[in-house]
């Protein structure tokens, strides 16, 4: 019972930075399931695209009404991912708990380092009176016959089949790989890369838990729901707090959290190693 109420603020808590940050978000899904909730790294990983793929797909649906979803795009995005997602699953089958926790220390690190650059790079751009620069709105990647750009086809495909990887193997959403990759591979303005990305999300962790059914792993479906439910609700609260709190101090608190989790993760985990 104790494990069922504490999921509840933490799911808030996660679906808050899930609904503030959009990209990586997500990430603290697992570390939060493994330290609080007693979970072995494997149940984490697999309840987690359980909870990010519930949580991104309604999150999905005000950026859907607002028109910032290209849902074809962002469906043949997942689609590619696909096999990457099956792959990154059964290869963490094969992989120590504690390693697969180091690697996801790992892995909060890299999403640290990213969101830095990000803030950085946005206070130079408003240092110079650039503002936000948004992308063109027409797609390197056209379905029109005779006008496929072969190297945006090229970074599309290796693009969506690493973001595939980390959902299988980690358990994340990838967001923090998919908008990126989605405004330099489809030339997407920002934030329709961010409503997009929703979409890839969704596929990726569902066809990720598929592969991940199949594999003897328990889930305590209740502890699931609970989690899941508080994290939607924390994803809209967060939601209303990017237009009241400045995006770079929301960037700076969640880096710094997620260096402090990261090396708690790897403070546990590397020692079991020897």
């Amino acid at each position: 019972m104790s494990a069922l109420v504490l999921a509840v603020p933490l799911g808030v808590v996660v679906g808050i930075t899930l609904g503030a940050l959009g990209g990586g978000g997500s990430i603290l899904t697992v570390p939060a399931l493994v330290y609080l909730l007693g979970l072995d790294a494997r149940a984490a990983t697999t309840a987690s695209l359980v909870i990010v793929g519930i949580t991104t797909l309604i999150g999905m649906l005000p950026h859907l009404r607002a028109g910032r979803v290209r849902l074809g795009q962002g469906v043949v995005f997942g689609l590619l991912g696909v096999g990457g997602a099956f792959l990154g699953s059964l290869l963490s089958t094969t992989v120590p708990q504690n390693v697969l926790l180091v690697a996801f220390a790992g892995l909060m690190l890299v999403v640290a380092a990213v969101m830095t650059r990000r803030r950085r790079a946005a206070a130079r751009r408003q240092a110079a009176g650039q503002g936000e620069v948004e992308a063109r709105t027409t797609p390197m990647l056209s379905l029109r016959p005779f006008r496929c750009d072969c190297r945006a086809v090229g970074v599309l495909l290796l693009t969506a089949t690493a973001v595939g990887l980390l959902t299988g193997f980690f358990g994340v959403g990838g967001g923090f790989a998919v908008v990126p990759a989605l405004v330099l591979a489809l030339r997407l303005p920002m934030p329709v890369a961010v409503g997009t990305s929703l979409v890839v999300i969704t596929i990726n962790s569902a066809s990720a838990l598929v592969s991940r059914l199949g594999q003897d792993v328990t889930l305590d479906w209740a502890l699931i729901g609970s989690f899941t439910a508080a994290s939607v609700v924390g994803s809209l609260i967060g939601a209303r707090i990017t237009s009241r709190v400045s995006p770079a101090r929301l960037n700076l608190a969640f880096t710094v959290l997620l260096v402090i989790v990261a090396l708690y993760t790897a403070a546990r985990s590397i020692p079991q190693l020897f």
